[in-house]
C-alpha cells in the first residue's frame, strides 16, 4: 500500500507540477496578448515618401489635461485640440537628414494658430528642411491667417480654385461686464497696482481705457510688423506693405476680382497656382510615387513620423545633458496638470533637476499669462536655487511670458524672448465680489455681530468695510513693491529704472530687448545652445525634458482605459450635435475654468489678460 500511495503522491506531484507550469504559461500568453493590445506600434517609414505636417488645434509648448482624456478624446476620433510644437519641429529636422523622406507636405486645415512665435520655431524649422535640398508643397482648400504663416514658408503654395487667402491684421477685443454687473448690483471691489494693469476693467468699465489702447497698438504693431515681415522674407516680396495692402483692401480686391478671392490670391502672388486636392496629389504622385492602399501619394504623418524616430531615441539621454523644464499655462498654486503651471508640481521639476548630476544646465520654456502671486514666488525660489548650486538656468520665452510669466523667469542667468513675444505686464490685481444688494432684491438680508470691526468683512454677502478695501490695496500695492524691486536686483537696475517700464504694460519682445527686460532675441533652439555653452557641453549636447514620470501602472491603466474607449465608441459612438455644442461652447467654457481655477490664498495675482494672436 506504501508503494502505490508513493507513486499515486508522485504522479500527483508531478500532475500538480504541470497544472502550475501550464498555468504560468496561459498567464505568460494573456499577459503577452494584453500588452500587444495594449502597446502603441512603432509605425514603418516608406523607404521614399513625403513627410505631411498636418498640425491640428493650436500649437502648444505642453500638451494640457489628463494624458487618459486626451486618449479617450482620440479614441473618439474628435480632432486633436493641441499639438505640441516640439513634435512638429523635431520631426522636421529628423526628416531633413532621413534619406527616405523625399519632400514635405504642409496641410495646415486643421490648425487653429497658437501665436506668431510658436509659428516662427517650425518656420524656422521649415527652413532648414529646404536648406537641406528638400522640397516643401503647401496645400489648403483655404488659408486662414496663421495657416498662411506658416504655408509662405513652403516652395510652392496651391490654393483650390473655390478658395480664399485671409489676412486680416490683428486685434485684441475683451468682453466688458460692468453692464451685467450694474443690472446684478453686484459690488466687484477692484485692487491694482500699475497704470496698464487692465485684468480688472472688465469688471469696472464698459469699454477700453484709453491707456489700454495705447499699450495694445504697441504690442499688437509689433507682432503685425513681426508677422508681415516673415511672409515678406519667406515669399521673396521685394516692395514693402504687400501684406497690408493685401488685408487692408480686401474689399476692393475681391470687388475688383468679382468675388473671385482664390484668383485674387494668385494675382498677388500669396499662392502658386491654384489646384484641387487631387491634382495636387497627383503632382506629388509624380514625384514620390503612388500609395495604391490609399489612393495617394506615398507618406507619413508627422505624428506617425515622430513615433518611429522617437523609438530611436529613447537611449540618447544617457550623460552629461540640458534639462528642460516647460511651464506652460496659468501659474496655480500646489500640484497641478499638465498645460497648468503648479508651485508643487513645477517646483518638483525643477528639483529634479537641482539633484541630477548629469544635468549641467537648466532651460525654463515658459508661455504663460501668469497666476498666482504667492505660487510665482515658489517657483522662483527653485531657480534661484539652482543658480546657487551652480547650474545655469536660461530662461526660454515662447508666444508669451507675462506678469507671472515674467516674475519666474526674472532671476535667470539669461532670458531670450522671440521679438513675437508677449512679455512684461509687471504689475498686480485683486478682485473681490460681494453680492449683498442682489441678495436685497430677493428679499435676503444678512445681519450679525462680531468680536473685532474685521470679523466676517471678507464674506460674499457683506459689503467690504473700508478698513478691508485698505488693508487689500496696501496688500496690491506690497506686491508691486516686491515685483519691482525683484526685477532691479536681478536686472541690475533701480527701482525707477523698472518702475518705468513696468506699470502693468505689456511689451512685444522687440520693445522689451529695449527695454532692457531680456537678453537677448532669438529661438528657442538659440537658448539650449545657450545654455550648453555655459554649461561647457559643447555643440553636441543632448537635450532632456523633466517632466513627471508616469509609471507602468498608471501607463497601464491609460492604455486599458483608451482601449475600452475605443470599445465604447464603436459600440455608443459620439453623436455629432453633441461634439458640436461643445466645439461652440469651447470658448465661454475656457473663460468660466480659467476664472474658477484662481487659487492665491491672499487673492492677489501676477496676471496679463493679454492674449498672443
Amino acid at each position: 500500500m506504501k508503494a502505490i500511495a508513493g507513486i499515486l503522491g508522485f504522479i500527483w506531484r508531478g500532475l500538480d507540477g504541470l497544472r502550475k507550469v501550464l498555468h504560468l504559461i496561459v498567464l505568460l500568453i494573456l499577459f503577452m496578448v494584453i500588452g500587444a493590445a495594449l502597446s502603441p506600434s512603432i509605425p514603418i517609414v516608406p523607404s521614399k515618401a513625403a513627410l505631411v505636417l498636418a498640425p491640428q488645434g493650436a500649437l502648444v509648448e505642453q500638451l494640457s489635461g489628463d494624458p487618459f482624456e486626451r486618449a479617450v478624446a482620440e479614441a473618439y476620433g474628435q480632432s486633436r485640440p493641441e499639438t505640441l510644437l516640439r513634435d512638429l519641429v523635431d520631426s522636421v529636422d529628423a526628416a531633413a537628414k532621413d534619406k527616405r523622406i523625399e519632400l514635405m507636405v504642409l496641410d495646415l486645415g486643421g490648425m487653429s494658430g497658437g501665436g506668431i512665435a510658436k509659428m516662427e520655431e517650425l518656420a524656422q524649422a521649415i527652413q532648414r528642411f529646404r536648406a537641406a535640398g528638400k522640397k516643401v508643397f503647401a496645400f489648403g482648400e483655404s488659408y486662414d491667417q496663421a495657416q498662411y504663416y506658416l504655408a509662405a514658408q513652403a516652395d510652392e503654395i496651391y490654393l483650390d480654385p473655390h478658395g480664399l487667402v485671409l489676412i486680416e491684421g490683428f486685434g485684441y477685443y475683451r468682453t466688458f461686464l460692468k453692464g451685467v454687473i450694474d443690472k446684478l448690483e453686484v459690488d466687484v471691489n477692484v485692487f491694482r497696482a500699475g497704470k496698464f494693469k487692465s485684468f480688472t476693467d472688465q469688471f469696472s468699465r464698459s469699454d477700453m481705457s484709453e491707456q489700454e489702447e495705447q499699450e495694445s497698438l504697441a504690442w499688437l504693431n509689433a507682432l503685425w510688423g513681426q508677422y508681415q515681415a516673415g511672409v515678406s522674407k519667406a515669399r521673396g516680396f521685394v516692395e514693402d506693405g504687400v501684406i497690408a495692402a493685401y488685408s487692408s483692401q480686401f474689399a476692393e480686391i475681391a470687388k475688383a476680382h468679382r468675388g473671385d478671392l482664390a484668383a485674387a490670391a494668385l494675382e498677388k502672388n500669396l499662392v502658386t497656382e491654384l489646384k484641387s486636392r487631387r491634382e495636387f496629389e497627383d503632382q506629388i504622385k509624380a514625384l514620390v510615387g503612388e500609395d495604391k492602399d490609399e489612393h495617394s501619394f506615398k507618406a507619413v504623418m508627422h505624428w506617425d513620423y515622430h513615433a518611429a524616430i522617437r523609438s530611436g531615441q529613447a537611449l540618447e539621454i544617457e550623460g552629461d545633458h540640458i534639462g528642460v523644464v516647460v511651464a506652460a499655462g496659468e501659474i496655480l498654486d500646489g500640484p497641478q496638470p499638465p498645460g497648468t503651471i503648479g508651485s508643487d508640481s513645477t517646483s518638483r521639476l525643477l528639483r529634479d533637476a537641482l539633484y541630477d548630476d548629469e544635468v549641467k544646465a537648466v532651460v525654463l520654456r515658459i508661455d504663460s499669462p501668469g497666476g498666482s502671486m504667492l505660487a510665482s514666488e515658489v517657483i522662483r525660489r527653485e531657480i534661484d536655487a539652482l543658480r546657487k548650486a551652480g547650474k545655469p538656468v536660461i530662461a526660454s520665452m515662447s508666444s508669451m511670458a507675462a506678469s507671472g510669466g515674467y516674475y519666474i523667469a526674472m532671476d535667470a542667468d539669461e532670458i531670450w524672448a522671440s521679438p513675437a513675444t508677449l512679455t512684461g505686464s509687471i504689475g498686480v490685481f485683486a478682485v473681490f465680489p460681494t453680492i449683498e444688494r442682489t441678495l436685497e432684491k430677493f428679499g435676503v438680508t444678512i445681519d450679525g455681530v462680531g468680536t473685532t470691526p474685521y470679523a466676517g468683512s471678507l464674506r460674499l454677502d457683506r459689503t467690504l468695510n473700508d478698513g478691508a478695501k485698505e488693508i487689500l490695496q496696501n496688500s496690491i500695492d506690497h506686491a508691486y513693491s516686491v515685483f519691482v524691486n525683484n526685477v532691479a536686483s536681478a536686472r541690475e537696475k533701480t527701482f525707477e529704472d523698472v518702475d518705468a517700464v513696468a506699470q502693468g504694460r505689456v511689451w512685444a519682445g522687440v520693445d522689451a530687448a529695449q527695454n532692457g527686460l531680456v537678453d537677448k532675441l532669438g529661438s528657442y533652439k538659440d537658448a539650449l545652445d545657450s545654455a550648453a555653452e555655459r554649461a561647457g557641453l559643447g555643440k553636441d549636447y543632448k537635450v532632456h525634458y523633466i517632466e513627471p514620470p508616469l509609471g507602468w501602472r498608471q501607463a497601464l491603466a491609460m492604455r486599458s482605459q483608451a482601449l475600452a474607449a475605443r470599445i465604447t465608441r464603436a459600440l455608443v459612438p459620439e453623436h455629432e450635435l453633441f461634439a458640436n455644442a461643445r466645439r461652440i461652447l469651447a470658448p465661454l467654457e475656457s473663460e468660466l475654468k480659467r476664472m474658477a481655477q484662481f487659487n492665491d490664498p491672499k487673492q492677489v495675482y501676477y496676471y496679463c489678460a493679454c492674449s498672443a494672436p
